[in-house]
């Protein structure tokens, strides 16, 4: 059997992961999403530990998952991304000489902050690149929650990231591209020059409340039949007038629709990204961006794609799993374009 790596990110809405073989012509083995119960995480930060870990091992099952080892991405508005200038030197020196390079742009004290930078292009003694620093608590807190589902975190990346991988792989090489994770909760922008990642923002955006909701019923439908317990324990979280018996989970589930955003959250949408490919352009003196691709839940909800389209100034795009992958299931519709990022996590071990 092919060797094999797995990108996994724990969101708001829910758990998905993507099981990648490494090689030239990567494909798809296995992949798959599962809901969380309202408030078990938050924009990357885990609030339940044990429902987390209880949809992952879910996940893996449903899905046919078997590598046990993954790269965790994260995508918090928590997250410090900016671009950062530092003295070329070997990177394990970078590495050590980074914290105190760093320390006054840090939001947390530095004994409080896990730091990594992204080397993009270097002039002379200078090397120019991404600083990317994160609170410690919040990623040992992920670690332990995907340990208590047995599985072991090898890596842990900026989703972003994973995107910008996905951007580089179907886009030639001389062109900037600028790519849209639009989630659910949270959205992150990622501007792509020759396949390296120039530019990220992390954006906190509701997109489609309804159509979570929707997937929430039904996950907790399922799970009356395959975990009686875990279903009594998700509804404690509901107020009693709101929590019906699992029939009615069942039938709320059908006749649940998503009802997208309104128009006036889509316009706002529009103008943050328009806004954001503004600044880039008039900070960066690099390429002019050529196009625009949106993945992501959002990207599907209705009237996204064309607001957009009629924002911004150059041609928007959908980017899912089949421009990226081959494989005997491939998924379809949300679930393609939801887990782009993911895929490219997996890709950045694979090469």
């Amino acid at each position: 059997m092919a060797h094999t790596i797995v990108g996994l990110e724990i969101t708001e809405e829910g758990v998905r992961a993507a099981e990648v073989s490494t090689g030239r012509t990567p494909a798809l083995i296995a992949s798959g999403s599962v809901p969380l119960p309202p408030g078990a995480a938050k924009d990357s930060e885990i609030f339940d530990a044990d429902a987390v870990a209880l949809a992952l091992r879910q996940l893996w099952s449903r899905a046919g998952i078997r590598g046990r080892r993954v790269v965790l991405g994260l995508g918090s508005r928590r997250i410090l991304v900016r671009e950062h200038t530092a003295p070329a030197m070997r990177p394990d020196l970078l590495r050590q000489a980074l914290p105190y390079q760093v320390q006054d742009l840090l939001p947390v004290p530095l004994e409080q902050a896990v730091l990594d930078f992204y080397p993009a292009s270097q002039e002379g003694d200078q090397v120019s690149g991404l600083l990317v620093a994160a609170v410690a608590e919040t990623v040992e807190q992920l670690i332990a929650a995907v340990s208590k589902a047995k599985l072991t975190v090898d890596v842990v990346d900026l989703a972003p990231f994973g995107l910008a991988r996905a951007v580089a792989r179907v886009c030639p090489p001389h062109e900037a591209v600028a790519a849209f994770h639009l989630g659910d909760h949270t959205s992150y922008v990622v501007v792509v020059e020759a396949g390296i990642p120039r530019f990220v923002r992390i954006i906190p955006v509701d997109i489609v409340t309804g159509a979570v909701r929707a997937r929430e019923l039904a996950a907790f439908a399922e799970l009356a039949d395959e975990a009686p317990v875990a279903v009594e324990e998700v509804l404690e979280t509901v107020p009693p007038s709101d929590a019906p018996p699992a029939r009615r989970l069942r039938s709320a589930a059908r006749v649940a629709r998503p009802v997208g955003m309104t128009e006036s959250a889509v316009v706002d949408l529009a103008g943050r990204l328009r806004s954001t490919l503004a600044f880039y352009a008039d900070r960066s003196g690099g390429q002019p961006i050529r196009r625009v691709l949106i993945s992501g839940a959002g990207a599907a909800a209705p009237g996204v794609a064309q607001a957009l389209a009629e924002s911004l100034p150059v041609p928007v795009d959908h980017l899912d799993v089949t421009a990226l992958v081959t494989g005997k299931k491939l998924p379809a519709g949300e679930d393609a374009l939801n887990l782009v990022a993911t895929v490219g996590l997996a890709m950045g071990e694979a090469r």
